[in-house]
């Protein structure tokens, strides 16, 4: 790996830990009011967020940065940072500013907008697609966890 290559990989590192922080940041009652919603049996425990983000998030740098690497990448780059923008937005929305209807509406247009990114990335880099099926697998779980708890909690989401 070249000096250039090993910037770019921390650069990526770097912007996609910046909104990693910024979700983080919205969520930093999240422990709390966590253990306070009624959930469905299928909840994780909080104790497993942390873990899972930090690798699910590397994972998403490390494709963007193979993408960075490819001809023509702007478009797919630019899908990669809205579903960045949106993701640290869901934390807000359903953590800090407690709008179920909201945040649920936000997770599915990142939902959305994942897809849109894996299908650019795969005509891009195969291997960069393939480390982003991770990432929208727990989405599509935390979709269904965030609609759940927000069906079982009206007067607080």
């Amino acid at each position: 790996m070249t000096l250039r290559t090993a910037f770019s990989l921390l650069g990526w590192i770097t912007v996609t830990a910046c909104f990693a922080a910024l979700g983080a940041a919205g969520s930093a009652s999240a422990p709390v009011f966590y253990a306070q919603l009624s959930q469905p049996s299928w909840a994780p425990p909080a104790w497993l967020f942390g873990p899972a983000w930090t690798l699910l998030y590397l994972l998403m740098a490390v494709a963007a940065w193979r993408i960075a690497r490819t001809e023509h990448a702007t478009p797919a780059l630019q899908l990669y940072v809205g579903q960045l923008i949106l993701n640290a937005m869901w934390s807000w929305l359903f953590f800090a500013w407690h709008q179920g209807a909201w945040a649920f509406a936000c997770i599915i247009v990142l939902w959305l907008m994942i897809v849109a990114t894996i299908v650019q990335f795969k005509r891009r880099d195969r291997v960069a697609a393939a480390l982003l099926l991770p990432y929208i697998g727990w989405v599509s779980f935390a979709t269904a966890l965030c609609f759940s708890i927000w069906q079982r909690n009206p007067s607080v989401l």
